[in-house]
């Protein structure tokens, strides 16, 4: 993607902005992903690509019903809690800890001049962390809340789902001949052992599925169907308790909880 790219009508970028120009009680969206291995085919910064992707393509719908409404997009927090693939060159994880306070000083920075902030995350590692720390945020009475890049029934990593949204979003960094089958079985099947010994252990190429068939065009229906459930999510602002935007059918979602039921098996909750 252009690091020229102009911003939508009514949207900005922070990091290309200057100071004099940021509107007061703008909304804001913080992309997070992280840097860590993809399989042999995809590159570290697969699920930071697909984060800034959907969070600049959600600020262009936001802003065509009032234009007037300043929405804008912060850059990456490229750093998350990848620890199940330190096995593999390439990945930086910065841990849970780390993350937690990245996210909470985050939001505290921005509440001193912006209205909203939605952080839009783009690795299921890091969704413990969101939890944990906005649901601390929001109790100390920030207006902040996340949501997940979701690719309902996708598989668990570097799969037929991650490879077609590359091919979609960035097909010059996508390796295709290098793919390669990894270990398809179901991520409740895998969990167990990969947050005992790590991914490298179930699968040594690093792929939890089939990439086989992905397409460019697969990839781009999923991601409109992402950009069209974010937009829904936070156009109608209904979270659940741990501070997660969530549809209608899924609003009575219990309140957050010492230790949360593992997560549904999408993009955004993956390992």
């Amino acid at each position: 993607m252009s690091s020229h790219r102009v911003p939508p009508e009514g949207s900005a970028e922070l990091a290309r902005s200057v100071w004099p120009a940021v509107p007061a009680k703008a909304l804001v969206l913080v992309p997070v992903g992280s840097t860590e291995q993809h399989g042999p085919h995809l590159p570290l910064n697969t699920d930071s690509v697909i984060a800034g992707s959907v969070v600049q393509a959600v600020a262009s719908q936001l802003t065509i019903p009032q234009p007037d409404r300043p929405v804008l997009t912060a850059p990456t927090i490229a750093y998350g809690a990848s620890g199940e693939h330190g096995g593999f060159p390439g990945t930086v994880s910065i841990g849970h800890d780390a993350l937690r306070v990245v996210l909470v000083e985050t939001v505290r920075s921005l509440s001193l001049w912006a209205g909203r902030i939605v952080f839009v995350n783009g690795h299921g590692g890091n969704v413990p962390t969101l939890d944990t720390a906005v649901g601390q945020l929001r109790d100390e009475g920030h207006d902040v809340a996340w949501l997940g890049c979701e690719t309902p029934g996708g598989d668990a990593h570097a799969g037929r789902a991650e490879t077609s949204l590359m091919l979609h979003l960035a097909p010059g960094d996508v390796r295709l001949s290098e793919a390669v089958v990894g270990d398809t079985r179901p991520l409740s099947v895998l969990l167990p052992e990969l947050m005992a010994r790590g991914v490298r252990a179930v699968s040594p190429s690093g792929v939890l599925g089939d990439p086989t068939g992905a397409t460019a065009e697969e990839g781009r229906a999923s991601f409109e169907s992402m950009v069209v459930t974010a937009v829904c999510r936070i156009t109608e602002g209904r979270t659940d308790g741990r501070g997660r935007l969530v549809g209608p059918a899924s609003v009575r979602t219990p309140a957050r909880a010492a230790t949360a039921p593992p997560p549904p098996r999408t993009k955004a909750a993956r390992p």
